[in-house]
């Protein structure tokens, strides 16, 4: 037996201590978890140091800046986590209640998973946040991380787990796999009937790796080709603030704008206006119709419209209309999230209607697809499919539910 079988046969022993837990027991073990996380700062942080030291070379600058922990961060970790104090308890919700004319009363419940498998790369808030949704909406969870990030998930689910101790439930209802080998995914992957749920946050090549060979069930977390379409109608100095938002406050995320598309009718000014606040920090790679109007700019080649840069890099096509805006989308979105910027209602109302995306914006930037800012305290992921959960993937999203037949001796 492998260490991750033998993980997982053991959270399969423990997990009715969290799945059948009450919410005072589940918030009282968030709250422990949350103080452990920043009593434990120093040794996460040093461990974070060893993660950082070993990447050195490996991944480039906006990658490091993903696996990098700071006590901010660390305090913005626990912070999400209280945040899910506050929260309704997910589980246990009658969804819908129904009464048949033979007497019988039916009863649609919330219920956890049971146990859930998490496999990410190389972000260590991933860590915590999903160990926290999983006690909150009373399910077990396997965490298997990178090997980038590894020495920093194994310290933070350390302190994790001594935040459960002191709340007085088993800690082995959340584990880290050990091995980082392509194995030990392909183990979670095809871990039918232990693993209730598999989740993969990452890269294109992980979560298509995930989909395609596991035999549990999964939600598909989306790559982010997030695009923003700046109208003819569009307040401009709207527009370049979004932009300049979406594309460079933290390029290196999924909800981060990869592709702009432009209004032939005001891409001069605006391209000239946004090109002058950007001041050569990112490299545009250009349709023939926009590098005309860039004074730095690159060709774009065949990829770039359908590239997660995940970097200082921005695919710019200038369209004729909005309809030729939502084409584009259509043909390269990957269904994450969309914006448009206008002042025109209509228009506005025309690109939500027809882009088809987990999140559509109008007037904001893209970055706003995330689980904190939705007002669900953390997040699992970004779900892109449409069966189950949708957008960011909060506590209700981490349940199931069951029909509950109440009768008075009825027979059919």
């Amino acid at each position: 037996m492998t260490t991750t079988q033998a993980l997982l046969d053991s959270l399969i022993q423990h997990k009715a201590a969290i799945n059948l837990a009450s919410t005072e027991q589940k918030n009282q073990a968030l709250a422990a978890m949350a103080e452990q996380l920043l009593d434990q700062t120093e040794p996460i942080l040093a461990a974070n140091a060893l993660d950082m030291a070993q990447a050195q070379g490996k991944i480039s600058p906006v990658m490091q800046d993903r696996l990098l922990l700071t006590a901010e961060r660390i305090q913005a970790m626990a912070d999400g986590i209280r945040a899910l104090i506050a929260l309704p308890d997910p589980v246990g919700l009658i969804l819908e209640e129904v009464e048949r004319p033979n007497g019988l009363l039916i009863h649609k419940r919330s219920t956890p998973f049971g146990l859930i498998g998490m496999i990410y790369e190389s972000r260590p808030n991933v860590t915590s946040d999903a160990a926290a949704l999983a006690i909150k909406s009373g399910n077990a969870v396997i965490l298997r991380g990178g090997k980038e990030a590894f020495h920093s998930a194994q310290a933070i689910v350390k302190a994790l787990k001594s935040g459960l101790h002191d709340a007085g439930l088993p800690e082995k209802v959340i584990e880290l796999v050990q091995d980082t080998s392509r194995e030990s995914a392909v183990e979670l992957m095809t871990a039918k009937g232990k693993v209730d749920l598999l989740v993969p946050r990452g890269g294109a090549g992980l979560i298509q790796a995930v989909v395609q060979q596991a035999t549990v069930p999964v939600i598909e977390t989306g790559t982010g080709i997030c695009h923003i379409y700046v109208d003819k109608d569009a307040d401009l100095e709207k527009a370049v603030q979004i932009l300049i938002n979406a594309k460079t406050s933290r390029p290196s995320v999924c909800n981060a704008a990869e592709v702009l598309l432009v209004h032939q009718e005001i891409a001069k000014t605006y391209l000239s206006r946004l090109e002058q606040e950007l001041d050569g920090k990112v490299e545009l790679r250009a349709d023939q119709a926009s590098q005309a109007l860039l004074s730095q700019s690159t060709p774009a080649g065949e990829q770039d419209f359908d590239t997660e840069f995940l970097d200082y890099i921005l695919a710019v096509k200038v369209v004729s209309d909005v309809e030729e805006a939502v084409a584009h989308i259509s043909q390269h979105s990957t269904g994450h999230s969309e914006a448009i910027v206008t002042e025109n209602q209509a228009v506005a109302h025309d690109f939500c209607l027809h882009v088809d995306a987990a999140a559509v914006y109008v007037n904001a930037s893209t970055r706003f697809t995330d689980g904190g800012e939705f007002g669900l305290g953390c997040e699992l992921g970004i779900s892109t499919q449409k069966m189950h959960a949708r957008g960011p993937m909060g506590l209700r999203e981490m349940t199931t539910y069951k029909y509950i037949i109440t009768g008075n001796g009825q027979v059919r």
